[in-house]
């Protein structure tokens, strides 16, 4: 039979076996394993069949618990059932993961294994999640590699159905779920001849029907025999491991591959064993191959079958030479020793072999060739640590190994590495890059991705590797034969060509000319490039991306370049070709005009490629090897570090100082990184602006800010600079300033689309960055050392509004973000007193990715305080902030009520008077404490312990659609209906934006996202109208773009009100895929009300008729020409032809209907 071989990385690997098995897939998005549920949606939508000659029936759940209880179900209704996960979500199944278990039921779920969050969340991989549940009784099968994750995604499911029993299917998020590979796809006609048709009979008889099977399942038991019934499956569940091993030997049989419950590797008379799970055995097969050929005698287990735990299996290959095992467990248990470790060590108890156990890789740390080689070098030792740890440097409870920096594995392959910007696309086109030349050359290929966790400008790592031999090396590339950077000011920042070889190619996106390279690139790069002896090469990507309409994408022009550079992979005629068949596949639902764009990109990239001479005088440059320092502890030793790509070296002994062992992160940091990550910038030419201040209000980053300033303060700045006379009542003595950060900006240009100018003419236009950056010490002035004019104009305009500090700057958002700028606004308005709970999901990564923080702290020591949970319980989570605050509101009163007549009676009653007035409570607090520290009261002395909580907080729930919508709607309906004073704000995007943009109970009938390929066939949840219904909660719909103005009013009366509150942000998203890109997000959410396809309304329960609907009666004649500026709706015609014009009909008829409610609710 002649084998198909794809390039494709582990989610869809797993993914295609489970298709196969599956008749009904219960979803929901979390990272990394959201990518297996889309492929299956998409492979749905578009009538792929499975082994019984049907479509999986996928449906999209509202939360991780809700899919498994969907599973559970399905399988007792007699259908094979799958699910996807990891992490939190696999926490959140456990309760029917035991149910299944206890059940019989040959449920499978799929994970991408990733870390729980404890003091801090993390999406990358280890074994935490499923640890967490191997105590439920569960099968628990472990793939090492994409090929693994092919092979056997389907012995989970013939072992399930055959054994009777649920499974879990693991591999390691990210490092196997997300690397790319060339692997032989599995055969589906083949894996249908491995049925167990008989069991799968048996299966569907015993369901629950009631025609055929009337029975009732799921009772109570009491004491006298439940233990009995629990120990009873002892040999249902015995039989697991001779069934799971019948299967992977038609599957070595089939592949060439060996499996079994445990797979031995290395010489067959070794004496030193490592045993491990998950993708570093890939790694540690490479360590094997090299010590051994130098004479030493070690191997490998490979776990496969990690539950039931067969002992039997584990010694039928253990050699029997081997006297010392070390175990390598890739979670952290504190408190006790690791699962892993514990079942080896209970396995060969009484053996007299010496066992010790360590920890790597935790949140996908990387693993090396030259850590694995100082576990063996541990376990030649004559007393070896009993615990250790690889891959850090533990200078506190010293378990770290050391290692030796010199060894590494030689290898006959090829590795590129390419630094990108996070939404650049560099990242997209290297995918696009290794599946070129995996699936188009007879070269094994390898690709995988690293990010950090910031939205959108923080840096991206891609690592590619080819060769003539099967790559094993899952671990970073730090050994480049190429090297790729999308951003110039990179090199000043970091050690770009560290990971260069000798001879090797480096290629630099730059808007700098040949000539100019010299004088403006660092000597750390020159030196470096000459030492290496370095072909250099320069390319104006970002030049060539405006010019033919690229906007800020330069991916495609710098993957064309790569090949280009690189013709020993194949002919550049040929990689042109391949591209632009890619470039079709991909960017086809986009449209035609985006499909050319890519095509001249493609044909630009050789042109453009300049040579850059490496001198030889290069060698002779000095340079300073020290780091600039501020002068800020926090912000040299631990943030800055962490910004140089440098974490990895942290000691454990960092992270006991500056007050973080907790996962706290320090204010006023965002601003000092500066990350000069924008090729262009707005600058402001004062002879066209009127001093509306809208820039300032449309920033998502509060990068833009509007100044008056005293003639001192003019004088005092660090430069001459051009201001205009302040116009405004009392202000014409002042100086006006437009500010921008040139080295914080994002350059998303929204700024200058809001700008109304004069005269038709702009007074924001985007420049080179380099051409403003000097500008960057008068922003540091400005924006941190002048006094912001707070009390000029009244925050209830939006003029007035953006002379207040903003609390909120330089997040890690997406550049033209349509959520940050409300969350900025809200801190303008209520920054020093918020106390701020935030669910997961986008506004938590942007707001607190390590680390750095957007939130200030003003001169007072006043700033937003923040906490984040969980997904699923944000809005339970705020309200125990809430109930918090009342209780110690509730006590000082007391306190102060109960002693009104002692010697503090005048200040006990200013605050008493002060009532919820923070600004009151603020003015008389210092008179509090000072009467009570004079009292001889001692009755009165316990409000010395609240005098940090005499002034309120301003408490705000903040999170997304995808919580308030679906998993934490539960929780936030519980949390309106009770009459206890919080202020919700909802960012709608209406897709589960953090997670890639699935569909969630915000998304509108027709839109196309993830989990809804075909369009959605229901429409957008009322959320609005639902929390109206109760009557005392305050609620409102803002679209900043639409009407500014009404947007702060509803933020102002929302945060007065004594009660709940609610407020739902249209907030436009990079997954909306607007025609123009996000600098038109604010003319999207205007077009958006003038159709009706969002109102703007207030609904406050203190007036008489409560609901004021502030948008004029809309066009729905407009709505088809709106939603068909966005590709979530213009791709759905093609997709679907005439039917997609139906959805669209009865999308508007949707919104038509949910106005008309409006309108008779105002009139009552």
């Amino acid at each position: 039979m002649t084998k198909t071989y794809m390039s494709m990385d582990g989610n869809n690997a797993a993914a295609h076996c489970a298709y196969a098995f599956t008749e009904i897939a219960a979803i929901y998005p979390i990272t990394p394993s959201s990518t297996m549920a889309e492929v299956v949606d998409a492979w749905a939508s578009s009538g792929r069949k499975n082994i019984f000659d049907s479509v999986v029936k996928v449906t999209e759940m509202q939360s991780e618990g809700g899919a498994a209880g969907a599973v559970h179900g399905a399988l007792q209704g007699g259908a094979l059932s799958t699910t996807f996960t990891a992490s939190q979500g696999l926490l959140l199944m456990i309760p029917n993961i035991y149910k299944m278990a206890g059940e019989l039921l040959p449920g499978v779920i799929h994970v991408a294994a990733r870390a729980i969050a404890g003091r801090a969340l993390s999406i990358f991989g280890d074994h935490e999640d499923i640890y967490a549940a191997r105590q439920t009784g569960v099968c628990m099968l472990a793939s090492h590699s994409v090929q693994e994750a092919m092979d056997l995604a389907g012995v989970a499911h013939l072992s399930a159905i055959k054994g009777s029993a649920p499974f879990i299917h693991f591999f390691d998020g990210f490092r196997t779920s997300h690397e790319i590979q060339k692997i032989e796809v599995m055969d589906q006609e083949f894996l249908k001849s491995l049925l167990d048709r008989e069991a799968l009979n048996k299966f569907k008889a015993s369901a629950l029907n009631p025609h055929s099977n009337p029975v009732t399942r799921g009772g109570a038991e009491n004491d006298d025999i439940f233990f009995q019934t629990r120990e009873a499956q002892n040999k249902h569940y015995n039989a697991i491991p001779d069934i799971v091993n019948e299967y992977m030997k038609k599957i070595s049989e089939h592949t060439g591959r060996e499996y079994a419950p445990f797979t031995y590797y290395g010489a067959s008379d070794a004496t030193r064993v490592i045993v491990a799970m998950g993708s570093v055995t890939e790694t540690i097969k490479e360590v094997v191959n090299r010590l051994n050929s130098e004479g030493e005698k070690v191997g490998l287990i490979k776990v496969h079958l990690y539950r039931p735990f067969s002992v039997k299996y584990l010694k039928a290959v253990f050699p029997k030479t081997c006297t010392k095992i070390a175990v390598l467990d890739r979670t952290k248990e504190m408190g006790a020793r690791e699962p892993l470790y514990l079942d080896i060590t209970e396995a060969f108890k009484n053996t007299g072999k010496v066992i010790i156990g360590g920890r790597y890789g935790l949140s996908s740390k990387d693993t090396t060739p030259n850590q694995i080689k100082a576990v063996y070098d541990e376990l030649n030792k004559e007393q070896p640590k009993e615990e250790f740890t690889i891959g850090i440097v533990d200078d506190v409870t010293h378990l770290s190994l050391e290692v030796d920096p010199d060894f590494y594995i030689k290898s006959d392959s090829t590795a590129c590495l390419f630094y990108g910007l996070g939404s650049d696309g560099t990242v997209s086109a290297n995918k696009s890059s290794i599946k070129i030349i995996g699936d188009n050359t007879d070269q094994y290929a390898q690709a995988y991705f690293q990010y950090d966790s910031k939205k959108a400008g923080g840096v991206t790592k891609s690592h590619l590797r080819f060769g003539k031999s099967p790559i094993l090396s899952t671990y970073y590339v730090d050994y480049a034969d190429f090297i790729s950077c999308s951003l110039d000011t990179y090199v000043l920042k970091y050690d770009m060509i560290r990971y260069l070889k000798k001879g090797g190619t480096f290629l630099l996106n730059t808007s700098y000319t040949a000539e100019e390279i010299e004088s403006r690139m660092p000597n750390r790069l020159l030196k470096k490039l000459a030492d290496k002896q370095a072909k250099f090469y320069i390319i104006n990507a970002t030049k060539i991306a405006n010019e033919i309409g690229m906007g800020r994408r330069t991916n495609t022009i710098l993957q064309s370049a790569f090949f280009a550079l690189n013709e020993q992979i194949m002919p550049y005629e040929k990689a042109v070709e391949l591209m632009k068949y890619m470039a079709k596949k991909a960017y086809s639902k986009k449209g035609d005009e985006i499909v050319e764009l890519n095509y001249k990109a493609i044909d630009s990239g050789k042109g453009g490629l300049v040579e850059v001479e490496v001198k030889e005088s290069w060698k002779d440059l000095t340079y300073n090897t020290k780091r600039e320092t501020t002068g800020d502890e926090y912000f040299d030793n631990y943030v800055t570090p962490i910004n140089e790509m440098e974490g990895y070296d942290l000691p454990v002994s960092t992270f006991l100082d500056y007050n973080i062992l907790d996962g706290s992160l320090h204010s006023n940091v965002a601003f000092k990184e500066k990350r000069t990550t924008a090729p262009q910038v707005p600058s402001w030419n004062p002879d066209n602006c009127i001093q509306c201040g809208f820039c300032s209000y449309v920033c998502p980053h509060g990068t833009i800010r509007t100044f008056l300033l005293t003639d001192e303060e003019v004088a005092n700045a660090p430069m001459e600079f051009a201001t205009l006379k302040g116009a405004g009542k009392g202000v014409d003595h002042l100086k006006y300033r437009i500010q921008v950060s040139p080295a914080n900006c994002v350059g998303c240009s929204l700024c200058v689309v809001e700008c109304p100018g004069k005269g038709g003419n702009k007074a924001l236009t985007m420049v080179d960055t380099h051409t403003v950056i000097h500008e960057e010490p008068l922003a540091d002035y400005m924006y941190k050392e002048l006094d912001y004019k707070t009390d000029l104009f009244p925050t209830t305009t939006v003029k007035g509004s953006q002379f207040q500090m903003p609390y909120f700057e330089v997040s890690g958002a997406c550049p033209g973000c349509g959520e940050t700028p409300y969350y900025k606004l809200v801190t303008q308005l209520y920054g020093r007193d918020m106390l701020v709970a935030n669910a997961t999901g986008c506004s938590m990564i942007y707001s607190s990715s390590v680390p750095t923080s957007p939130f200030v702290s003003d001169k007072n020591g006043e700033g937003v305080a923040w906490g984040n949970s969980l997904f699923e319980d944000n809005a339970e989570y705020g309200y125990g902030m809430a109930l918090a605050q009342n209780y110690k509101e509730a006590r000082i009163l007391q306190i102060m009520e109960e002693n009104l007549e002692s010697d503090c009676k005048e200040a006990f009653t200013k605050y008493i008077e002060a009532k919820e007035n923070r600004d009151l409570q603020r003015q008389c607090k210092d008179e509090v404490i000072a009467a009570v520290k004079a009292s001889s009261n001692e009755a009165v002395k316990e409000l010395l312990e609240y005098e940090r909580d005499l002034v309120g907080k301003s408490v705000w729930i903040i999170g997304g659609d995808g919580w308030a919508y679906d998993i934490g709607f539960g929780g936030l309906d519980h949390v309106i209906a009770n009459d206890i004073n919080v202020n919700v704000l909802i960012l709608d995007t209406e897709v589960y934006s953090n997670t890639g943009g699935q569909s969630s109970k915000a998304s509108p009938l027709s839109s196309i996202a993830k989990f809804a390929a075909g369009g959605k066939p229901t429409g957008k949840k009322d959320l609005g109208q639902i929390a109206m219904a109760y009557g005392h909660v305050y609620v409102a719909q803002v679209a900043m773009g639409a009407n500014k103005q009404q947007t702060l009013n509803a933020f102002k009366e929302a945060e007065s009100y004594p009660g709940p509150s609610l407020i739902i942000a249209y907030s436009p998203c990079i997954e909306h895929g607007i025609k123009g890109g996000l600098m038109n997000h604010q003319r999207t959410q205007a077009k958006a009300v003038e159709c009706g396809y969002f109102t703007l309304y207030r609904f406050d329960p203190r007036k008489e008729k409560p609901l004021t609907i502030d948008s004029k009666a809309p066009n729905f004649e407009l709505f088809n020409d709106f939603i068909l500026s966005e590709t979530r709706y213009s791709q759905l015609p093609k997709l679907k032809g005439e039917t997609a014009y139906e959805l669209f009909e009865r999308s508007k008829n949707d919104s038509i209907k949910r106005y008309n409610r409006l309108v008779r609710l105002s009139k009552d």
